[in-house]
C-alpha cells in the first residue's frame, strides 16, 4: 500500500519559516515524482513545486521562486520543502504527491495517483 504523509505544518509569523516533510511508504522512490500543492479556503489547489527522484530536477511556481527550496533524501523515502519568508498568502493546507511522470508544474492534478492527507500551514500577519 502506498502512503505519503505529510507533517511539519504549523502557525508562524509572517517573515517566518516552516519545513513540511513528506514521507513515503509502498513506493518505489526512483520511479516518480513528488509535488507539492496547496489550497487555501475557496480557492483552487495550486501546485507549489515538484521534484524528480530519478534525476533532481526541480520547479516552483512563480509565488514561491526565491522563498521555497525542495529537496529529497532517497535513503529515508522523504522530500522536504523548505519554506522561507513566509507571508499570509501562503496560508493553506499543504498537499505531497507522487506522480509517474516526470516533474513538471505542468503535469495534470490527474496524473498524481497518490497524495497525502495534508497539512495546514498559516502564517499570521
Amino acid at each position: 500500500e502506498v502512503q505519503l504523509v505529510e507533517s511539519g505544518g504549523g502557525l508562524v509569523q509572517a517573515g517566518g519559516s516552516l519545513r513540511l516533510s513528506c514521507a513515503a511508504s509502498g513506493v518505489n522512490f526512483d520511479d516518480y515524482a513528488i509535488g507539492w500543492f496547496r489550497q487555501a479556503p475557496g480557492k483552487e489547489r495550486e501546485g507549489v513545486s515538484c521534484i524528480g527522484e530519478s534525476d533532481g530536477s526541480t520547479d516552483y511556481a512563480d509565488s514561491v521562486k526565491g522563498r521555497f527550496t525542495v529537496s529529497t533524501d532517497n535513503a529515508k523515502n522523504t522530500v522536504y520543502l523548505q519554506m522561507n519568508s513566509l507571508n499570509p498568502e501562503d496560508t493553506a493546507v499543504y498537499y505531497c504527491a507522487a506522480t509517474p511522470y516526470f516533474c513538471s508544474l505542468t503535469t495534470p492534478t490527474e496524473e498524481y495517483h497518490y497524495w497525502g492527507q495534508g497539512t495546514q500551514v498559516t502564517v499570521s500577519s
